[in-house]
């Protein structure tokens, strides 16, 4: 078996078959120390946490993560918050930082004595409609090479050699939500004991704690705009303004260091096995950050995936890999409606005219009936952890 990326999607179903006697190879273009630094979100939904612990996975976050269960929206017309574990399901969120997760997952299957290839970039996979593909790489020293296969797990992201591979019959379906964020890491405490999402008619800013001493936030930006083209003092007085740090206490600021732009787009790939070839994670769906969904959802598909590799490989009952691809979109779907639902709700659309002002009146209807109906309130807390 071999699996294409070293994220969560990847380690997670690397850890599962290895655990189960598959022997698999991970392939991962990066060095390990660029994965330890790579700083991702880090809200887990309770499923993921369950599915973790109920595979041995989940010591770190289990000892090091903190609960959260609050949200806060700003708007223009005032504040209000919901206690989103009290509503719905009644399930919270685990703040642990993605790249502290990878870092867990990497040290138990490595441990374990399973294999991986650091500085490996897969280039492609061929054959993939056949019994044995093959993937074709290049080496940390420049050097090509050809990786034999049963199965290749591509959870390598969306652009990939996964991706890359799919025969031109392969659907995208894909959506540009015409919204970009200006995503910050300040080494700051958090300012609020919640996330926040304050919508303004200069754009959204976002809040969300990572540890006692670093947030992360957002602004909606220009598209087209250097992540580095404002000062800090520029983005920490439009941080203020659009959270309406005047009405509701001022921000604790620190120093910025990390930007990066994010244009909001979603896509989903249908379906996601070609012959030998499976996709998970990012490879198989883009999510638009809203929703915080990414990892979660790379969590249920590796288990999916590695559920079905296993009644293949070990009892040969292939069944599972018939149903994977639809199992799994009909989670990534109901992720992408959310997330869409969410898009909407936080920005202004953009615009002048009639179309634009009416799109905006659903905006602020839609935000007063999240303020002000519980069935709304459970309907939301249920798809906002959920997966």
């Amino acid at each position: 078996m071999v699996i294409l990326g070293a994220g969560p999607a990847g380690l997670v179903l690397g850890n599962l078959l290895h655990a189960n006697g598959i022997d698999c190879l991970v392939l991962e273009r990066a060095e390990r120390s660029h994965l330890h630094a790579r700083a991702r979100a880090g809200f887990l939904a309770a499923n993921t946490v369950r599915v973790l612990a109920r595979h041995g996975l989940a010591d770190g976050l289990l000892r090091h993560g903190t609960r959260h269960a609050v949200c806060e929206f700003r708007t223009e017309d005032g504040r209000f918050r919901l206690d989103y574990g009290t509503l719905g399901r009644g399930e919270q969120h685990t703040v642990y930082p993605q790249q502290e997760l990878v870092a867990d997952l990497l040290a138990r299957y490595l441990d374990a004595g399973g294999r991986i290839s650091f500085g490996t970039e897969a280039l492609a996979v061929l054959g993939a409609e056949g019994d044995r593909p093959v993937v074709t790489v290049c080496g940390a020293d420049g050097r090509p090479g050809r990786v034999p296969a049963r199965y290749v797990a591509g959870c390598d992201g969306r652009h990939g050699a996964a991706r890359r591979s799919l025969p031109p019959e392969a659907v995208r379906h894909r959506r540009d939500h015409g919204v970009s964020w200006l995503g910050l890491l300040a080494q700051a405490p958090p300012s609020l004991d919640a996330v926040g999402y304050a919508v303004h008619e200069r754009g959204l800013a976002g809040h969300m704690a990572r540890t006692p001493d670093v947030t992360r936030y957002y602004l909606q930006w220009e598209r087209g705009v250097p992540a580095e083209a404002w000062s800090e003092e520029r983005v920490w007085d439009e941080l203020a303004l659009r959270m309406r740090a005047a009405d509701h206490g001022p921000l604790r600021q620190g120093r910025i260091v990390q930007r990066a732009v994010v244009d909001l787009e979603s896509d989903v790939l249908e379906p996601l096995r070609y012959g030998s070839l499976f996709l998970a994670g990012d490879a198989a769906s883009l999510l638009a950050p809203a929703a915080a969904k990414g990892a979660n959802l790379a969590v249920l598909a590796a288990e999916l995936l590695a559920e079905a590799l296993l009644d293949d490989l070990v009892h040969g009952d292939p069944s599972g890999l018939e149903r994977y691809s639809a199992r799994c979109l009909e989670h990534l779907w109901r992720a992408q409606e959310f997330s869409h639902w969410m898009v909407q709700l936080l920005h202004h659309p953009s615009g002048v005219g009639g179309e634009t002002l009416f799109h905006d009146a659903l905006r602020r209807s839609r935000l007063t009936s999240l303020r002000t109906s519980r069935a709304h309130q459970d309907w939301f807390a249920e798809n906002y952890v959920g997966v």
